[in-house]
């Protein structure tokens, strides 16, 4: 029989995940982190998840600071409820038992405030405090040993907060079970925050560095995507149907539409109409075949207003709930955040369709470009398996040369189909190109197809096969992918 530990529900978004499945019911973890890190933010949202669900919290400050200032720095926090305050969550501070005391007398008087506030979670501020108030490594230990003692008898789970780095050599560190570190980094002028659990006794953690952030609502985790979603949640039914693409005359040349599931990626420079193609894709949803948009450059309304030059009413669709925008700026994004607002908008909506405008706007969110090969893996095996058909924008300079490294060779073999957009002069006129290069396990047509755009809802359509410059009827020579 397979045995499982209780544990607590933090309510901390994604920080149950990156824990194995949640803090270990009466436990005893550290927190630690710099000041400015988040910690006392983490221990709080933790602390009064827990009275929500019934538990009595004790949160002991071992600071000079009032408790005024936190309560002051609390309040601008979503779940903050100050009417829980001094009846479900119970605030003192033991600052000077410590200061004029010691070690022992604070221990005594903890027992006797986890007795009487019977509380089932206590939240120790100050550990370096503490560690400081010691003779040696062994009043530390004996400290932190006596506290778990106490708690682990009342089943109480244990946040120690600490400014300090504690290593594995430290005493805390061998007696807790288990290590959250918050760090805040520069990268270049950017200011990133990661979390990791550095120690995680009797339960499985998620390793590595994960992305956090803190707003109004408190603490948000992003597991990494590639950990947290190594393997899909869900089965790939690997689908053997085919789904229209918008595009007047070109399901013929992938040999029926797109494979439904699949993810294609539509690579070509600025104006070869790729955005154009989506607005195409997107306009084939229904009420029963729901859509979501999602991109880096345009925002929805000018998106509506070029779909609606076209003959598109993709304000009606968003109006009636067909179709859903995302629309995340070039400015400063977290990688992981803009792959779960994809996943989950695809979700929720139930998408059949999903138009990505400018995959390239992912890596520039990344603050380590080692992680994108990975990281493409994980997001494109839990697209197909939530079943949606996926489109997707590259913008290359040319269709020779170095374009074949970006996206590189190994972000491109992820990918289901590979669609070619160009444009080039000839006699004086621009005119442009797409041409179908993979997909995957079909048979399709080799050639150069022109299209063009018009209005009256044609958008884009294919108008022939361009060959040494001229023009034959469309529906030219068959191929296979690889």
């Amino acid at each position: 029989m397979e045995k499982t530990l209780a544990r607590l529900c933090s309510e901390v978004p994604g920080l149950d995940v990156i824990c194995g499945g949640g803090l270990v019911a009466g436990s005893s973890y550290i927190i630690q982190g710099r000041p400015g890190a988040g910690k006392t933010i983490l221990a709080n949202q933790i602390a009064f998840a827990q009275v929500r669900q019934g538990r009595k919290v004790l949160y002991v400050t071992l600071l000079a600071e009032s408790h005024d200032r936190l309560f002051q720095s609390l309040s601008t926090l979503d779940f903050y409820e100050p009417e829980r305050v001094g009846k479900d969550i119970t605030y003192i501070s033991l600052f000077r038992t410590l200061r004029e005391e010691g070690l022992a007398a604070l221990v005594a008087t903890l027992r006797g405030e986890l007795l009487r506030q019977n509380a089932s979670i206590l939240v120790l501020d100050g550990l370096l405090n503490a560690r400081e108030s010691g003779q040696s490594n062994l009043d530390v230990k004996t400290f932190v040993a006596e506290l778990q003692g106490h708690a682990a008898f009342t089943g109480c789970t244990v946040l120690f907060l600490t400014s300090a780095r504690i290593d594995e050599s430290s005493p805390e560190h061998t007696m807790v079970d288990g290590v959250l570190q918050l760090d805040e980094v520069l990268y270049s002028s950017r200011t990133v925050r990661h979390m990791r659990v550095a120690k995680s006794r009797g339960s499985r953690a998620l390793g590595g560095l994960h992305l956090f952030e803190i707003s109004d609502r408190g603490i948000d985790v992003y597991p990494r995507v590639e950990a947290a979603l190594a393997k899909p949640t869900s089965r790939d039914l690997a689908r053997t149907t085919r789904l229209e693409t918008g595009i007047d005359g070109l399901d013929a040349r992938l040999g029926g539409g797109l494979p439904r599931g699949s993810v294609s990626v539509l690579v070509g420079p600025a104006g070869s109409g790729k955005t154009t193609f989506g607005v195409g894709f997107l306009g084939m949803a229904a009420p029963a075949r729901p859509a979501v948009h999602f991109g880096f450059y345009e925002t929805p309304e000018r998106l509506q207003a070029k779909a609606h030059a076209l003959g598109f009413d993709l304000r009606a669709l968003e109006g009636s709930e067909v179709l859903r925008f995302l629309w995340r700026p070039l400015t400063e994004n977290l990688l992981d955040k803009l792959a779960y607002d994809l996943l989950g908008a695809v979700r929720e909506t139930g998408a059949e369709r999903l138009f990505i405008d400018g995959l390239a706007g992912f890596e520039r969110a990344t603050v380590d470009p080692h992680r994108m090969v990975e990281f493409f893996a994980a997001l494109t095996n839990e697209l197909r398996a939530t079943g949606v058909t996926t489109v997707c924008t590259w913008e290359i300079k040319e269709l020779s040369g170095p374009w074949v490294t970006n996206p590189s060779p190994e972000i491109l073999s992820q990918l289901d189909n590979v669609l070619c957009m160009q444009h080039e002069m000839v006699g004086g006129v621009l005119r442009r190109s797409i041409t179908v290069l993979k997909v995957r396990d079909s048979l399709f047509d080799t050639s150069v197809a022109e299209v063009k755009i018009s209005g009256s809802g044609a958008g884009l359509h294919v108008t022939g096969t361009m060959l040494d410059g001229g023009l034959a009827p469309s529906g030219g020579a068959p191929g296979q992918s690889t």
